[in-house]
Order: C-alpha cells, then structure tokens, then sequence
C-alpha cells in the first residue's frame, strides 16, 4: 500500500468517525431527548404538545390533602398577607370553604396579575382565585365557573390633580398591573394615554405614592379601598367601561372541578355565603360607602 493510499484511508476514517459522533449529537438534542418545559415551550399557546399537563381530578386532589390556589399576596382586601403573615381577604375566606367541603386543606401560590393563566395550564395550582375577572380572551385559555362578584374599572389620582375623567389622561401617564383589564381596556380605547406598566401591584401603588405617574386605573373595587386607606388621593372615576364578573378558573377542560366549584357556589348562595364574606372582609374597608349588591354576587346569579 503506497503512503498517499494510507493517507486516504485514514482520512476516510476520521471522516466517518466525526459524522458518527454529530449524528449521536443531533440525536441528543432532538426532541426524544427534550425536557417537559422544552416541550411546554414549543407548544406555544395552543397547548397541542402531547406532553400537556393534565390537571388533577377531585379524587388525585383529595388523596393529597391539599387544595392548591392561586391568590394575590398585595391586593387587598381580596387577597394579601396580614399582620401574622398569614392569608387573608375575600377569595381567601371562599377558597378555604372550598377545602374545607373538600375535606383538605389550602396550599396558597401568589401570583402576578400576568401570571394567572399560566399558573393553570402549567398546573401549578388547580383553581386561580385571584380576583379574576371573566374575559372572552381568558376564556379561550382557561374555563371560567360561574361568578361570585361584579367589577368595573376605576381610576384613582392625587385630591389636588385629581383625574375625574378619562379625557383628562390624554398626554399623561397612567399606571396599570400588567396582565389586567385595565391594561387591555386602555391599550384598545384610549392609545394616548401613555401606560407605565408594572408586574405586581404593590409596585404600581407605590409609583403613585411617589408620583411616578399621574393616577392608577385597576378594578373600582380595588381602588376605592386604597383610597379610603392612603390620604391625598381620591377615586374621581368610579365606573369605567363595562360592567365584568370575577369568578374561579379552572384548567382548560377540567370540566370535573368546574362543575364540583359550580355546585359549590349554588350551595354557598343559599347560605348568604358571599354576603357574610363581605360583612366580614369588606365591609370593614368600605363602610357605608358601597352597596354590598353592588359586589357581591350570590348562587352566581346576577
């Protein structure tokens, strides 16, 4: 065998070698070796991949002993964390009736306004019970039960730059919770108003208190309790677009627990549940100021 052959031998061989070892390369990297979330990530929001989480039946939820929620941990009165660290407020006073008659106890996970959906589809949690409101776009990503409040928007301003009509934003900076109506209802109907957008709510309060921007619009529930808690601002627009429904989300097609949460409410009306929940959570903010009616929704009627 002459040198030049030996030459092109070995290089055939050094050639076959490097196209084994990219070809187990590309093996490894392609979708049989995937991770959960890497799939969960390619799905997109369609939620096709045959690698969706499936949410937990009533049975699995019971067996475990507990009954995990999504709640907000800084929006109070609805849902914050109180002097002793603990859970508190309005969808905390339902979501622990729900254990209870459930037989379990709660688990709790705090979640951004943005995070609501993901936190169900994911399966973090089996019902987000953070003053969600029902929209048709949430619709199409998660199943609503049926309501247990009424809500619109409200927008809440310095007493001595006080905002008494929307017209009055154009050119000025609204503060908005990502993730909310009030982002999606300004963002569609009024794009001169310049949004100053922030994750938590905590974080949006404080941009007011430190004049971040010129007022903050969210659910007229909401601000017309921090108002009568925070001195110099006031609540000029009480009532801003249309009148909304919050209720519990399940995952999409869960159809098991939204009809046991469905039964739940029908129940808890014929008791005057959500009315006591007021008396108890509410009405200590509101005073004589709001018409428990013009909240609270029982036996998800309206």
């Amino acid at each position: 065998m002459t040198a030049s052959t030996i030459n092109r031998t070995i290089k055939g061989i050094v050639a076959a070698s490097a196209a084994l070892i990219m070809a187990a390369s590309m093996a490894a990297c392609g979708p049989s070796a995937a991770t959960p979330s890497e799939d969960a990530s390619a799905s997109g929001a369609s939620g096709n991949s045959s690698s969706k989480v499936t949410a937990r039946t009533l049975d699995e939820i019971k067996k475990s002993g507990e009954l995990k929620v999504a709640v907000f941990s800084d929006k109070a009165p609805f849902g914050y964390i109180d002097k002793s660290g603990k859970n508190a407020g309005y969808d905390i006073v339902f979501a622990e009736r729900l254990a209870k008659d459930l037989g379990v106890k709660v688990k709790y996970t705090s979640v951004d306004p943005a995070a609501r959906v993901d936190v169900l589809t994911s399966n973090k949690v089996d019902i987000t019970l953070a003053n969600f409101t029902v929209t048709d776009e949430r619709k199409e990503k998660v199943d609503f039960a049926k309501p247990y409040m009424k809500v619109s928007l409200g927008v809440v301003s310095p007493e001595n730059a006080e905002i008494t009509d929307v017209s009055q934003l154009k050119g000025k900076t609204l503060i908005i919770a990502k993730g909310t109506t009030a982002e999606s209802y300004f963002e569609k109907n009024q794009p001169d108003v310049k949004l100053q957008k922030y994750d938590q709510y905590a974080d949006a309060y404080n941009a007011l208190l430190d004049g971040r921007g010129d007022a903050f619009s969210t659910d007229n529930t909401e601000v017309l309790a921090w108002a009568k808690s925070n001195k110099g601002f006031k609540v000029g627009i009480t009532k801003l677009g249309d009148e909304d429904t919050i209720a519990p989300a399940v995952q999409k097609g869960n159809k098991e627990l939204l009809n046991w949460i469905n039964d739940e409410i029908d129940k808890l009306g014929k008791e005057n549940f959500f009315h006591k929940d007021y008396e108890k959570t509410l009405e200590p903010v509101y005073g004589d100021d709001v018409d428990p009616d013009d909240i609270v929704v029982e036996g998800g009627k309206l």
